[in-house]
Formats: C-alpha cells, structure tokens, sequence
C-alpha cells in the first residue's frame, strides 16, 4: 500500500485518539482502532514481528527489512499513542477526580456508536453470531463489576501488569487502564509516569510488547479462520463494558488505606461516592473505591446532594457519538 506523508499524518492522529482512550479506565483504544479503519492492519502488523524479520534484515538489508515490519505505519502509529497516553494520562486524572460525571458521558456515547460501527461489519447474523455477541457482552460486563485490588509497590508486577493490560487495551470493549485498575496498577503506573521513574515505566513496557507479541498471533489466527464470529464478540466486548462507562456511579465497598480493611461506604460518610466525599472533605489517600455500581442521575443528585449535571451529560454523550461518526469518515480514506 503506497502511502503519502499526509496518511501517515492521519495514521499518527488515529494514533493520539487510542492513546487517549487507554488512558482512561474504561474505554479501549483497541475500540479506536477499529472504528478508523487500522484495527485489522495493526494486529498483522504486530503479529509479523518474529525471527524472520531479523532474517531479512541480515540476508536482504535494513530496507527490505522495514518494509516487511510495516515499519512506517507503526512508528506513525506508535508516535501517537506514546505522546497522547503519557500526557493524557495526567489530564484524564484531573478530569476524572474533578469532573467525572462529564468525562464518563462523553465516553459513554462513543461507546454507542461504537456498537453500531464495529456490529455492522458482522456479514452474517446466525445463531453462532448472536451467542457469540451474548457471551462476549456477558464476559465484559463481568469484568466490569470486578473490585479493584490494593495497590502494588513492587516495580516487577508492572511487567506482569503490562502484559496483560496491552490485551485489553488492543480488544475493543475492554479497557487496559481499567484492568490495571483492578490488578492494583494503575496508580503505580501513573505515579511513575508523573516522576519518569524509568525502571518502572521500562518493565511496564517490557511486559506489554511481551504481551502484544503473544496476544496479536492469537487474534489474527482468530481474524483468519473465525472473522464473523470474532466480530460478534468484539461487538459484544464493546456492549458489556457501558456499564463501566455510565457516568452516575455510587460507591458501594471501600478499602481502608491504612488498616487494608474493606468496609461499605455508608459507613464512611452519608454521601453516595466516594469522589465527592474526598472533593468535599479534601480527605483523598484515606479510602480507595473497591466496588462501585451505576445508578440514575436524580438517584446520584440525592445522595451526593449536588447537581446530576444531567443537560451537559446528554450534550458530552452527543458529541461522543458524533466523534466515532467522524473517526469513521476518516477511517474510510485507506490509510
């Protein structure tokens, strides 16, 4: 495929927007990828990384060698992700500790359209199809309501965390910062972010280019012998995780910092979530969210005794929605 500087442009751009949305716990870059048209390119590109390649580069030189690597597109790619998740990273904990219901509602309707996007592509609608987008769905929901594990010091886990995290962050519907949420990570990874701790920041690495080696052979084989009903799971991956996405939240369980008990919120403050309880007490390394469930905005607005912030909620979700249908214009230029 001949490509033009302003593709790889395009490709970076694609790049910043996956970044940006594994930055956040709950929404999939791999959702991103899919929806502007690389995700099908990305996951043979990854799974072309082998011995061969050094192969080529040692019998056919470094240019043969990086064609085969598909070397302009990941490094375009890659650019993207790297500078968007670093830096977003950062803005998306701001927005997350400050204004989450509004952070939540945009992401939510680019959720939904998501659905719509990714489950058109399913050429045939069976009985093997539907159960394939039931159990995909159920899978992620699950996942969903799994309570976060206390936080982890060690440097080593982050290779683990890594592994698996990338995963997740290459499946659309499953987020890879929410599953380092619930293996205890993702604060280590964002404290090491914030300080360049660069041990920490090279495991985590390691981990995840050892586990996106690994995963992508199994997801392309999947592509090339299951594609109809990989799609019908993919779609229903992107169905269950709303739940995670929806933005009323009340916290259910706590974990008690200093003493590592997990006690139900109500026994903590009169309030309904625990966010707005710290916002409100400036009370925030004490407790940590183990377990919190969706409610509905007058719900949310009576416990918490705030505004559901209920007409800007509706136009962020709008203009979630509207942003996939972009990203999918985009995606339809062959880049």
């Amino acid at each position: 495929m001949q490509r033009q500087l302003k593709d790889y442009l395009i490709i970076s751009l694609k790049g910043l927007a996956m970044g940006a949305a594994d930055a956040v716990p709950g929404v999939s870059g791999g959702t991103i990828a899919f929806i502007s048209g690389i995700y099908e390119e990305l996951i043979a590109t990854i799974s072309g990384i082998n011995l061969s390649l050094f192969k080529t580069l040692k019998t056919d030189g470094f240019i043969a060698f990086w064609k085969q690597l598909n070397g302009n597109f990941i490094t375009a790619l890659l650019i993207g992700i790297i500078v968007s998740f670093i830096s977003f990273m950062r803005v998306a904990k701001y927005l997350l500790e400050h204004h989450p219901v509004l952070i939540w509602s945009f992401f939510f309707g680019l959720i939904i359209a998501s659905i719509f996007f990714v489950g058109k592509q399913i050429e045939r609608w069976n009985m093997a199809a539907i159960l394939s987008l039931i159990a995909g769905a159920i899978l992620a929901y699950y996942i969903t309501t799994l309570p976060s594990l206390s936080s982890t010091a060690s440097p080593w886990f982050l290779f683990f965390a890594g592994a698996i995290a990338i995963c997740a962050m290459i499946l659309p519907g499953i987020s890879g910062s929410f599953i380092l949420l619930i293996l205890g990570a993702y604060k280590t990874l964002s404290d090491a972010l914030h300080d360049f701790d660069i041990k920490k920041i090279l495991l985590f690495v390691s981990g995840a280019v050892v586990g996106l080696l690994s995963f992508s052979h199994l997801l392309k084989w999947l592509f090339k012998h299951y594609h109809n009903i990989t799609l019908a799971v993919l779609t229903g991956f992107i169905f269950g995780s709303l739940n995670k996405v929806w933005p009323w939240k009340i916290t259910a369980t706590v974990l008690e910092k200093e003493t590592g008990r997990i006690l139900p919120f109500s026994e903590v403050s009169e309030l309904g979530t625990l966010s707005i309880f710290e916002k409100q007490t400036q009370l925030t390394e004490i407790y940590k969210t183990v377990v919190e469930r969706s409610t509905s905005p007058s719900i949310y607005s009576n416990m918490n005794q705030i505004d559901a912030q209920l007409i800007p909620a509706i136009g962020l979700m709008i203009a979630g929605f509207l942003t996939i249908f972009i990203l999918e214009r985009v995606g339809t230029n062959k880049s």
